[in-house]
Protein backbone atom coordinates (compact mmCIF):
# COMPACT_ATOMS: atom_id res chain seq x y z
CA UNK A 1 0.00 0.00 0.00
CA UNK A 2 2.94 2.32 0.62
CA UNK A 3 4.01 1.88 -2.99
CA UNK A 4 0.51 2.77 -4.21
CA UNK A 5 0.47 5.87 -2.00
CA UNK A 6 3.85 6.91 -3.43
CA UNK A 7 2.65 6.38 -7.01
CA UNK A 8 -0.48 8.42 -6.30
CA UNK A 9 1.61 11.23 -4.82
CA UNK A 10 3.98 11.24 -7.80
CA UNK A 11 1.04 11.21 -10.21
CA UNK A 12 -0.41 14.24 -8.43
CA UNK A 13 2.91 16.08 -8.56
CA UNK A 14 3.37 15.46 -12.28
CA UNK A 15 -0.19 16.71 -12.89
CA UNK A 16 0.38 20.13 -11.35
CA UNK A 17 4.12 20.71 -11.86
CA UNK A 18 4.97 22.30 -15.20
CA UNK A 19 7.72 20.93 -17.39
CA UNK A 20 7.12 17.24 -16.65
CA UNK A 21 6.75 14.96 -19.67
CA UNK A 22 3.10 14.14 -20.45
CA UNK A 23 4.12 10.54 -21.13
CA UNK A 24 5.67 10.23 -17.65
CA UNK A 25 2.56 11.78 -16.11
CA UNK A 26 0.36 9.37 -18.09
CA UNK A 27 2.32 6.28 -17.05
CA UNK A 28 2.38 7.31 -13.37
CA UNK A 29 -1.36 8.03 -13.39
CA UNK A 30 -2.06 4.68 -15.04
CA UNK A 31 0.08 2.80 -12.50
CA UNK A 32 -1.52 4.70 -9.61
CA UNK A 33 -4.98 3.87 -10.97
CA UNK A 34 -4.08 0.18 -11.21
CA UNK A 35 -2.58 0.25 -7.70
CA UNK A 36 -5.71 1.82 -6.24
CA UNK A 37 -7.74 -0.83 -8.04
CA UNK A 38 -5.64 -3.49 -6.31
CA UNK A 39 -6.36 -1.91 -2.91
CA UNK A 40 -10.06 -1.82 -3.72
CA UNK A 41 -9.94 -5.49 -4.72
CA UNK A 42 -8.18 -6.50 -1.48
CA UNK A 43 -10.50 -4.47 0.75
CA UNK A 44 -13.60 -5.72 -1.03
CA UNK A 45 -12.42 -9.31 -0.63
CA UNK A 46 -12.08 -8.69 3.12
CA UNK A 47 -15.62 -7.33 3.31
CA UNK A 48 -16.80 -10.19 1.13
CA UNK A 49 -15.49 -12.78 3.57
CA UNK A 50 -18.58 -12.03 5.63
CA UNK A 51 -20.98 -12.20 2.66
CA UNK A 52 -21.90 -14.61 -0.12
CA UNK A 53 -20.48 -14.65 -3.68
CA UNK A 54 -23.46 -12.70 -5.04
CA UNK A 55 -23.10 -9.73 -2.71
CA UNK A 56 -19.32 -9.83 -2.97
CA UNK A 57 -19.41 -9.81 -6.76
CA UNK A 58 -21.78 -6.87 -6.92
CA UNK A 59 -19.76 -4.93 -4.36
CA UNK A 60 -16.46 -5.64 -6.09
CA UNK A 61 -17.89 -4.65 -9.46
CA UNK A 62 -19.40 -1.43 -8.09
CA UNK A 63 -16.26 -0.19 -6.35
CA UNK A 64 -14.02 -1.57 -9.07
CA UNK A 65 -15.88 0.38 -11.75
CA UNK A 66 -15.46 3.72 -9.97
CA UNK A 67 -12.19 4.54 -11.75
CA UNK A 68 -13.83 3.77 -15.10
CA UNK A 69 -16.81 5.98 -14.24
CA UNK A 70 -14.60 8.95 -13.42
CA UNK A 71 -12.34 8.42 -16.43
CA UNK A 72 -15.33 8.52 -18.80
CA UNK A 73 -16.91 11.44 -16.94
CA UNK A 74 -13.75 13.54 -17.16
CA UNK A 75 -13.29 12.56 -20.82
CA UNK A 76 -16.83 13.79 -21.58
CA UNK A 77 -16.17 17.00 -19.70
CA UNK A 78 -13.00 17.45 -21.75
CA UNK A 79 -15.02 17.00 -24.94
CA UNK A 80 -13.37 13.71 -25.93
CA UNK A 81 -16.41 11.69 -26.97
CA UNK A 82 -14.46 9.03 -28.90
CA UNK A 83 -12.36 8.09 -25.86
CA UNK A 84 -15.46 8.16 -23.63
CA UNK A 85 -17.48 5.89 -25.92
CA UNK A 86 -14.69 3.40 -26.57
CA UNK A 87 -13.73 3.38 -22.88
CA UNK A 88 -17.24 2.27 -21.88
CA UNK A 89 -17.40 -0.26 -24.70
CA UNK A 90 -13.85 -1.36 -23.97
CA UNK A 91 -14.75 -1.98 -20.33
CA UNK A 92 -17.49 -4.35 -21.40
CA UNK A 93 -15.39 -6.13 -23.99
CA UNK A 94 -12.17 -6.32 -21.95
CA UNK A 95 -14.00 -7.84 -18.99
CA UNK A 96 -16.17 -10.18 -21.05
CA UNK A 97 -13.31 -11.36 -23.27
CA UNK A 98 -9.83 -10.67 -21.87
CA UNK A 99 -10.48 -10.87 -18.11
CA UNK A 100 -13.03 -13.68 -18.30
CA UNK A 101 -10.71 -15.59 -20.62
CA UNK A 102 -7.79 -15.27 -18.20
CA UNK A 103 -10.03 -16.27 -15.28
CA UNK A 104 -11.17 -19.40 -17.12
CA UNK A 105 -7.61 -20.32 -18.08
CA UNK A 106 -6.46 -19.90 -14.45
CA UNK A 107 -9.47 -21.76 -13.05
CA UNK A 108 -9.44 -24.65 -15.52
CA UNK A 109 -5.66 -25.06 -15.39
CA UNK A 110 -5.72 -25.97 -11.70
CA UNK A 111 -8.46 -28.60 -12.07
CA UNK A 112 -7.38 -32.22 -12.53
CA UNK A 113 -9.74 -32.72 -15.48
CA UNK A 114 -9.05 -29.28 -16.96
CA UNK A 115 -12.64 -28.09 -16.53
CA UNK A 116 -13.64 -25.03 -14.47
CA UNK A 117 -17.13 -25.43 -13.00
CA UNK A 118 -19.42 -22.69 -11.69
CA UNK A 119 -23.08 -21.80 -11.25
CA UNK A 120 -24.50 -21.05 -14.73
CA UNK A 121 -27.17 -18.65 -13.43
CA UNK A 122 -25.05 -15.49 -13.44
CA UNK A 123 -23.44 -16.10 -16.87
CA UNK A 124 -26.89 -16.55 -18.41
CA UNK A 125 -28.26 -13.45 -16.65
CA UNK A 126 -25.24 -11.48 -17.85
CA UNK A 127 -25.85 -12.54 -21.44
CA UNK A 128 -29.48 -11.42 -21.15
CA UNK A 129 -28.53 -7.99 -19.76
CA UNK A 130 -25.82 -7.58 -22.40
CA UNK A 131 -28.27 -8.43 -25.19
CA UNK A 132 -30.91 -6.05 -23.80
CA UNK A 133 -28.34 -3.24 -23.72
CA UNK A 134 -27.15 -4.18 -27.21
CA UNK A 135 -30.71 -4.03 -28.55
CA UNK A 136 -31.00 -0.24 -28.33
CA UNK A 137 -27.45 0.18 -29.69
CA UNK A 138 -28.31 -1.96 -32.74
CA UNK A 139 -31.59 -0.10 -33.33
CA UNK A 140 -29.93 3.32 -33.23
CA UNK A 141 -27.17 2.03 -35.52
CA UNK A 142 -29.76 0.77 -38.03
CA UNK A 143 -31.65 4.08 -38.00
CA UNK A 144 -28.42 5.98 -38.70
CA UNK A 145 -27.49 3.68 -41.59
CA UNK A 146 -31.01 4.03 -43.05
CA UNK A 147 -31.15 7.79 -42.43
CA UNK A 148 -34.80 7.58 -41.37
CA UNK A 149 -36.74 9.97 -39.11
CA UNK A 150 -35.67 8.23 -35.90
CA UNK A 151 -31.99 8.83 -36.72
CA UNK A 152 -32.47 12.50 -35.84
CA UNK A 153 -33.59 11.66 -32.31
CA UNK A 154 -30.72 9.48 -31.06
CA UNK A 155 -30.34 11.63 -27.93
CA UNK A 156 -34.00 11.30 -26.91
CA UNK A 157 -34.06 7.59 -27.71
CA UNK A 158 -30.88 7.10 -25.67
CA UNK A 159 -32.34 8.89 -22.64
CA UNK A 160 -35.56 6.84 -22.67
CA UNK A 161 -33.59 3.65 -23.35
CA UNK A 162 -31.19 4.40 -20.49
CA UNK A 163 -34.06 4.73 -18.03
CA UNK A 164 -35.69 1.52 -19.30
CA UNK A 165 -32.43 -0.45 -19.02
CA UNK A 166 -31.80 0.88 -15.51
CA UNK A 167 -35.25 -0.35 -14.44
CA UNK A 168 -34.46 -3.80 -15.83
CA UNK A 169 -31.09 -3.84 -14.07
CA UNK A 170 -32.71 -2.80 -10.78
CA UNK A 171 -35.25 -5.62 -11.06
CA UNK A 172 -32.51 -8.14 -11.84
CA UNK A 173 -30.27 -6.91 -9.02
CA UNK A 174 -33.06 -7.21 -6.45
CA UNK A 175 -33.80 -10.77 -7.58
CA UNK A 176 -30.11 -11.69 -7.71
CA UNK A 177 -29.31 -10.43 -4.21
CA UNK A 178 -32.37 -11.88 -2.50
CA UNK A 179 -32.19 -15.42 -3.86
CA UNK A 180 -29.56 -18.15 -4.21
CA UNK A 181 -26.23 -18.08 -2.43
CA UNK A 182 -26.30 -14.37 -1.51
CA UNK A 183 -27.99 -15.14 1.80
CA UNK A 184 -25.09 -17.32 2.90
CA UNK A 185 -21.98 -15.98 4.57
CA UNK A 186 -18.88 -16.63 2.48
CA UNK A 187 -16.29 -16.29 5.16
CA UNK A 188 -15.21 -18.73 7.81
CA UNK A 189 -13.09 -16.44 9.99
CA UNK A 190 -10.58 -15.75 7.21
CA UNK A 191 -11.01 -11.96 7.16
CA UNK A 192 -7.79 -10.19 8.16
CA UNK A 193 -9.31 -6.72 8.56
CA UNK A 194 -12.31 -5.56 10.56
CA UNK A 195 -15.44 -4.54 8.66
CA UNK A 196 -14.93 -0.88 9.61
CA UNK A 197 -11.29 -0.90 8.46
CA UNK A 198 -12.18 -2.60 5.18
CA UNK A 199 -15.00 -0.14 4.42
CA UNK A 200 -12.75 2.82 5.32
CA UNK A 201 -10.08 1.49 2.96
CA UNK A 202 -12.67 1.12 0.20
CA UNK A 203 -13.88 4.70 0.64
CA UNK A 204 -10.34 6.09 0.71
CA UNK A 205 -9.24 4.18 -2.40
CA UNK A 206 -12.46 5.02 -4.23
CA UNK A 207 -12.06 8.73 -3.45
CA UNK A 208 -8.43 8.72 -4.52
CA UNK A 209 -9.37 7.03 -7.79
CA UNK A 210 -11.57 10.02 -8.66
CA UNK A 211 -8.58 12.38 -8.47
CA UNK A 212 -6.22 10.00 -10.27
CA UNK A 213 -8.78 9.51 -13.04
CA UNK A 214 -8.77 13.25 -13.66
CA UNK A 215 -4.96 13.26 -13.86
CA UNK A 216 -5.06 10.21 -16.14
CA UNK A 217 -7.44 11.87 -18.63
CA UNK A 218 -5.47 15.13 -18.47
CA UNK A 219 -2.28 13.33 -19.55
CA UNK A 220 -4.07 11.07 -22.05
CA UNK A 221 -4.68 13.68 -24.76
CA UNK A 222 -1.06 14.84 -25.21
CA UNK A 223 0.17 11.25 -24.90
CA UNK A 224 -2.13 10.15 -27.73
CA UNK A 225 -0.79 13.00 -29.85
CA UNK A 226 2.88 12.43 -29.00
CA UNK A 227 2.85 8.66 -29.53
CA UNK A 228 0.34 8.83 -32.41
CA UNK A 229 -2.00 6.35 -30.70
CA UNK A 230 -5.39 5.89 -32.44
CA UNK A 231 -8.18 7.24 -30.22
CA UNK A 232 -10.33 4.10 -30.51
CA UNK A 233 -7.36 1.96 -29.41
CA UNK A 234 -6.65 4.31 -26.49
CA UNK A 235 -10.21 4.03 -25.22
CA UNK A 236 -10.90 0.42 -26.11
CA UNK A 237 -7.64 -1.04 -24.82
CA UNK A 238 -5.49 1.31 -22.71
CA UNK A 239 -8.21 3.11 -20.73
CA UNK A 240 -10.37 -0.01 -20.42
CA UNK A 241 -7.58 -2.20 -19.07
CA UNK A 242 -6.29 0.45 -16.65
CA UNK A 243 -9.79 1.27 -15.41
CA UNK A 244 -10.68 -2.39 -14.88
CA UNK A 245 -7.55 -3.52 -13.10
CA UNK A 246 -9.73 -4.64 -10.17
CA UNK A 247 -11.39 -7.37 -12.20
CA UNK A 248 -8.05 -8.39 -13.72
CA UNK A 249 -6.37 -8.83 -10.35
CA UNK A 250 -9.24 -10.15 -8.25
CA UNK A 251 -10.81 -12.47 -10.81
CA UNK A 252 -7.62 -14.27 -11.87
CA UNK A 253 -6.31 -14.63 -8.31
CA UNK A 254 -9.63 -16.01 -7.05
CA UNK A 255 -9.83 -18.47 -9.94
CA UNK A 256 -6.26 -19.64 -9.36
CA UNK A 257 -7.16 -20.27 -5.71
CA UNK A 258 -10.13 -22.42 -6.71
CA UNK A 259 -12.89 -19.91 -5.85
CA UNK A 260 -14.64 -20.45 -9.18
CA UNK A 261 -18.08 -19.05 -8.33
CA UNK A 262 -16.61 -15.95 -6.68
CA UNK A 263 -14.20 -15.35 -9.58
CA UNK A 264 -16.98 -15.65 -12.15
CA UNK A 265 -19.21 -13.44 -9.98
CA UNK A 266 -16.61 -10.65 -9.86
CA UNK A 267 -16.10 -10.58 -13.63
CA UNK A 268 -19.67 -11.23 -14.73
CA UNK A 269 -21.10 -8.66 -12.32
CA UNK A 270 -18.71 -6.10 -13.77
CA UNK A 271 -19.86 -6.85 -17.32
CA UNK A 272 -23.53 -6.67 -16.30
CA UNK A 273 -23.05 -3.48 -14.33
CA UNK A 274 -21.15 -1.63 -17.05
CA UNK A 275 -23.59 -2.63 -19.80
CA UNK A 276 -26.87 -2.22 -17.90
CA UNK A 277 -25.99 0.33 -15.21
CA UNK A 278 -22.81 2.33 -15.79
CA UNK A 279 -23.42 3.04 -19.50
CA UNK A 280 -27.07 4.15 -19.01
CA UNK A 281 -26.10 6.26 -15.97
CA UNK A 282 -23.32 7.94 -17.96
CA UNK A 283 -25.81 8.68 -20.77
CA UNK A 284 -28.00 10.53 -18.27
CA UNK A 285 -25.12 12.20 -16.39
CA UNK A 286 -23.57 13.36 -19.67
CA UNK A 287 -26.51 15.75 -20.06
CA UNK A 288 -24.71 17.87 -17.46
CA UNK A 289 -21.26 17.69 -19.13
CA UNK A 290 -19.70 19.40 -22.14
CA UNK A 291 -20.31 16.35 -24.35
CA UNK A 292 -23.44 14.22 -24.55
CA UNK A 293 -23.05 10.44 -24.58
CA UNK A 294 -25.58 8.34 -26.49
CA UNK A 295 -25.99 4.70 -27.50
CA UNK A 296 -24.90 5.56 -31.03
CA UNK A 297 -21.76 3.58 -31.90
CA UNK A 298 -19.79 2.79 -35.04
CA UNK A 299 -21.01 -0.34 -36.89
CA UNK A 300 -17.77 -2.24 -36.14
CA UNK A 301 -18.31 -1.85 -32.39
CA UNK A 302 -21.97 -2.79 -32.63
CA UNK A 303 -20.91 -6.03 -34.28
CA UNK A 304 -18.24 -6.59 -31.62
CA UNK A 305 -20.77 -6.11 -28.82
CA UNK A 306 -23.33 -8.52 -30.29
CA UNK A 307 -20.62 -11.07 -31.11
CA UNK A 308 -19.26 -10.85 -27.56
CA UNK A 309 -22.68 -11.47 -26.02
CA UNK A 310 -23.16 -14.59 -28.15
CA UNK A 311 -19.64 -15.95 -27.56
CA UNK A 312 -19.80 -15.43 -23.79
CA UNK A 313 -23.22 -17.09 -23.61
CA UNK A 314 -21.96 -20.03 -25.68
CA UNK A 315 -18.87 -20.60 -23.55
CA UNK A 316 -20.20 -20.01 -20.01
CA UNK A 317 -23.91 -20.74 -20.32
CA UNK A 318 -23.53 -24.40 -19.30
CA UNK A 319 -21.56 -23.66 -16.12
CA UNK A 320 -18.36 -25.25 -17.43
CA UNK A 321 -15.32 -23.94 -19.29
CA UNK A 322 -11.93 -25.26 -20.37
CA UNK A 323 -8.51 -23.73 -21.02
CA UNK A 324 -9.23 -23.84 -24.75
CA UNK A 325 -12.39 -21.76 -24.29
CA UNK A 326 -10.58 -19.25 -22.09
CA UNK A 327 -7.87 -18.85 -24.72
CA UNK A 328 -10.56 -18.37 -27.37
CA UNK A 329 -11.96 -15.41 -25.41
CA UNK A 330 -8.50 -13.85 -25.03
CA UNK A 331 -7.80 -14.34 -28.75
CA UNK A 332 -11.10 -12.63 -29.59
CA UNK A 333 -10.05 -9.58 -27.58
CA UNK A 334 -6.64 -9.49 -29.30
CA UNK A 335 -8.37 -9.48 -32.69
CA UNK A 336 -10.69 -6.69 -31.55
CA UNK A 337 -7.77 -4.63 -30.23
CA UNK A 338 -5.95 -5.06 -33.54
CA UNK A 339 -8.97 -3.72 -35.44
CA UNK A 340 -9.18 -0.75 -33.03
CA UNK A 341 -5.51 0.03 -33.63
CA UNK A 342 -6.27 0.67 -37.31
CA UNK A 343 -9.54 2.56 -36.84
Amino acid sequence: MAAVALLTLLAGITRYVHGVSHIVAFVLAMLALAGLAWIVASATEQVGERLGPSVTGVMQATIGNLPEFFVVLFALQAGDRVVAETAVLGSILSNALLVLGLVIVAGAWRESDGVMRFNPRLPNDTATLLLVSSFIIVLIGLTHSAGDAASHHAKTISIIGAVAILVVYGAWLRQYLTTGDSVRAAGHGRARLSLVASVALLVAAGTASAFVSDWFVHALEPTIHTLDIPRPFAGLVIVAIAGNAVEHAAGVVLAAKGHSDLAISVVKNSVSQIAAFLYPVLVLVSLLTATTLTFSLAPVYIGALIGTAVIVWQITGDGEATVFEGMALVATFVILATVAAFE
